[in-house]
């Protein structure tokens, strides 16, 4: 029997009653209601449990969703954690002003964050969803810790391998021994969707346009957690604007964060303006913490095309989020952890203690873990995506945000040809029109927007 994830009611319900809790919505009644009835509220980690529910469960879950849905959160949250662009700004700090740069260092920069995007996604894709230790293990095994370059199954310990099994996607295409290229992968899809959106229509698009996009260049199983709901939603005829909060429990998990670095890209030095086109993405499927990861990393991306230290991107990232959100704490948790003077090891056991109850998807322990890899890196391309990777969690969208960053400061020309070589300066997508697509290419319609065009 089919066992779709991130979308059966009661798979979708433990999820939706551990969001509640997390922004202190009181939902005792609704769990203990599930649980007398013979649910289980232990939410399941990859989206789906094994066997359906009988239909009456199934029933009860889906009114039970609803019911989660009409509780309100506390009147303080909203406040701090506002999602409408203007008031969430009002509670930021101002974005740092920026120095231009030459043409030719633009150029080299965009062209280092669309390869070090790619470069550090691809790191992360084998090992996605295995935790910290068995990537570590299956390191050591292959003569590769600390991670000097992508992974490879010669020579791992066929226990190890047993232990600690690859991404059953990405094993194919993301391993030294049969890497041919970028292969496909949301972190890289959704960022040529943007681009599409922006040649086609310029910076004036709309949400409406944005679930357009979706679905007529994703297939429904292309896309995951919050996307997937949201999709759903859409086919079932709920207007863009209401579609991310039906039946969501998955607003504040990472999909918006990995979808807005090319609105940076073309938004040199202007945060603000990158966060706004940020936002007018995200908001289809996030909220909150979600919302504010998606702004802040288009702001940091701005930055990182004209800056000149980590800090610097790090500092234009929190300008567009509220000073006082749990978002702008996991950064600055981040922040501190790298600058203090723990051990790499230590330093991640210190955010995994803080952040570790977080189901590996969350945009809050990924990204305290992208503020430490950032920040303990100073920016060093190999250094940062490595950290990012063997932190655990969501590797490639992790390793992706850093590597893209990380890329954007050096430049193309200064990124180390262990990395980039392997990418053959091709990108495989099933997004139409796409495939095998060129950096170089990717990189100059990028410029192109950034510099004038559709501005």
């Amino acid at each position: 029997m089919l066992r779709l994830s991130w979308t059966q009611p009661e798979d979708l319900l433990p999820h939706a009653l551990v969001a509640a809790d997390l922004d202190g919505v009181d939902v005792a009644d609704i769990r203990q209601r599930w649980i007398d009835a013979g649910g289980s509220d232990v939410a399941a980690v990859n989206g789906a449990t094994s066997v359906p529910a009988a239909e009456p469960l199934r029933l009860l879950a889906r009114e039970l969703l609803r019911a989660v849905d009409e509780r309100s959160v506390p009147r303080e949250l909203s406040v701090r954690e506002p999602d409408q662009l203007a008031e969430l700004l009002a509670l930021a700090a101002e974005s740092p002003i920026f120095s231009a740069v030459t043409a030719d260092e633009l150029s080299d920069r965009v062209l280092g964050a669309w390869l070090g995007r790619a470069s550090g996604c691809l790191l992360g894709k084998p090992v996605e969803k295995i935790s910290r230790e068995g990537i570590r293990a299956i390191a050591e095994s292959t003569g590769n810790w600390p991670v000097s370059s992508y992974f490879t199954e010669i020579g791992l310990d066929p226990v190890v391998a047993a232990a600690f099994p690859w991404n059953r996607r990405s094993r194919p295409t993301s391993l030294v021994e049969n890497i041919n290229g970028m292969p496909e992968d949301d972190d890289l899809n959704f960022p040529l969707i943007a681009l599409d959106l922006l040649e086609r229509i310029g910076t004036g698009f709309s949400t409406d346009d944005v679930a357009q996009s979706w679905l007529a260049n994703l297939p429904g199983g292309r896309v995951f957690t919050a996307e997937r709901i949201v999709y759903r939603n859409l086919l079932d005829g709920y207007e863009p604007v209401d579609a991310g909060l039906v039946q969501n429990p998955f607003r504040d998990w990472i999909g918006a964060q990995i979808r807005t670095d090319i609105y940076g890209w073309v938004s040199p030095g202007d945060a603000r303006r990158a966060a706004t086109l940020a936002w007018t993405d995200a908001r289809l499927s996030h909220g909150r913490s979600g919302l504010y990861g998606a702004l802040f990393a288009a702001a940091a991306c701005s930055a990182a095309l004209v800056a000149d230290t980590v800090g610097e991107v790090i500092e234009a990232g929190l300008s567009v989020v509220p000073l006082e959100s749990r978002y702008a704490a996991a950064i600055r948790f981040g922040v501190a952890v790298a600058e203090s003077s723990l051990d790499t090891e230590a330093a991640l056991d210190a955010i995994y203690a803080e952040y570790g109850q977080l189901h590996w998807v969350h945009v809050l322990n990924n990204s305290a873990l992208l503020a430490f890899a950032l920040t303990r890196s100073n920016g060093d391309f190999a250094t940062a995506i490595t950290l990012a990777v063997t932190g655990g969690w969501d590797t490639d969208s992790t390793g992706a945000t850093v590597g893209s960053i990380c890329g954007a400061l050096a430049g193309a020309s200064a990124l180390p040809p262990t990395w980039i070589d392997p990418l053959h300066n091709t990108l495989a997508s099933s997004i139409p029109g796409f495939n095998e697509s060129r950096f170089d290419d990717l990189a100059q319609r990028t410029l192109a927007l950034a510099t004038g065009a559709n501005r």
